[in-house]
């Protein structure tokens, strides 16, 4: 690979490329005469590489859609079409700022599932599915996993088959009962998301290659879906899908149907002894399972007047004082885990006296004047969300 600059040139009558770099840079303020000067056209390449090492790269044949499937109707003003047919998945989408709820699925949802349940396990799974949602109207996916047994491809199908989805507000990424607005519901609050990630660097005693807990995606096995590197797709047994969890050895604790597909449930629950599976997580207050926290949260509990975009029905700073408590039990459970961190000779000797002082209120004082919490990240959302669209 070559490191280069892409220069602004035009080819002159004699074939000369002169450069257009003085007529195009701004290097003082200018006269409205400079803004409508007569010049070349110049435009630069649409896109250039995101990677850094060299990689095969190929271009997608045209795109193939299904027997039966219209390309929408464009316009002068909207000339972009959609690359790919939709995905029939049928999930319904609704913003916080959206005055009505849904409260029976898609008749095409319906039909969807319907003609994938076509055994006593697929219906097992609907009706349980069914009852963790009476118990508890709000859920995020993982926590469903971690619930019930389901095929990740029949999960696509029953979800919307159940509830819709929520793009924005204290609940978004979150699956929804049908019928249920936790907008109007101030014991809602307690099913309201909090985007918690673990705070990496010298300030903390730790480095990002230190923590003990491994990154949901990483930079170094990205790649383009266009690129030859691109991972293969996981590949779905027939098996699965037609007839249900039913494995070949029932006899078998590491095949049984119970918890086959099942996760565990540290990936949706938050416990002041166990580190976090990944360095950002997605919990829903209620199961935060610490005493302290959920202290926090009820502060206002029967006092709820008004539910806004990005506190909900709790307190403001709510979310902040959160993740500054959780990420002093992460830190504890770090040193714990790993105290050569505390002991190494080449950390500078402040920064050791500050790792080794253990009093809560200077800490979470000197996380305030340095760290500015998240607004919330939408990867996770926008992966879930690529599932239906």
């Amino acid at each position: 690979m070559s490191d280069f600059q892409y220069l602004a040139i035009n080819v002159g009558p004699d074939g000369k490329q002169i450069s257009m770099y003085n007529k195009i840079m701004l290097r003082k303020p200018q006269k409205e005469e400079f803004f409508y000067q007569e010049l070349p056209l110049y435009i630069p390449p649409p896109i250039f590489s995101r990677l850094d090492t060299p990689v095969d790269y190929f271009y997608r044949p045209e795109t193939q859609h299904r027997e039966g499937y219209h390309p929408p109707q464009v316009s002068g003003e909207n000339l972009i079409g959609l690359s790919r047919a939709r995905r029939p998945h049928n999930a319904i989408f609704v913003s916080f700022e959206d005055e009505e709820i849904p409260t029976k699925p898609l008749e095409a949802a319906v039909q969807n599932w319907k003609r994938m349940c076509t055994n006593a396990m697929d219906m097992k799974v609907e009706e349980e599915l069914k009852q963790l949602f009476d118990a508890r109207p709000v859920w995020s996916r993982n926590a469903l996993k971690a619930n019930v047994s389901i095929h990740p491809d029949k999960l696509k199908l029953l979800l919307p088959y159940m509830a819709y989805y929520m793009l924005t507000g204290p609940w978004r990424s979150l699956w929804v009962r049908f019928g249920y607005d936790p907008r109007k519901n101030p014991e809602a609050k307690i099913y309201q998301v909090l985007d918690f990630r673990i705070r990496c660097g010298m300030k903390y005693g730790y480095t990002t290659n230190e923590i003990p807990v491994k990154a949901k995606r990483s930079t170094y096995n990205y790649s383009l879906p266009i690129t030859v590197t691109k991972t293969a797709s996981q590949t779905i047994n027939m098996q699965d899908l037609k007839h249900g969890l039913s494995t070949v050895n029932q006899s078998s604790a590491k095949n049984a149907p119970a918890s086959r597909y099942k996760l565990k449930d540290s990936i949706y629950i938050f416990r002041e002894w166990a580190l976090p599976p990944y360095r950002q997580m997605f919990y829903q207050l209620c199961d935060l399972n610490v005493e302290s926290l959920q202290k926090i949260i009820r502060r206002n509990e029967g006092e709820e007047e008004v539910c806004t975009e990005k506190d909900g029905w709790c307190l403001q700073k709510t979310s902040d004082e959160l993740r500054d408590s959780m990420s002093l039990m992460v830190r504890k459970l770090i040193r714990s885990k790993r105290p050569a961190l505390l002991s190494s000779k080449s950390m500078p000797a402040d920064i050791k006296e500050t790792l080794t002082y253990e009093s809560a209120e200077e800490e979470e004082e000197e996380d305030d004047d340095d760290y500015q919490p998240s607004e919330g990240s939408e990867n996770e959302m926008e992966t879930e969300i690529l599932d239906y669209v």
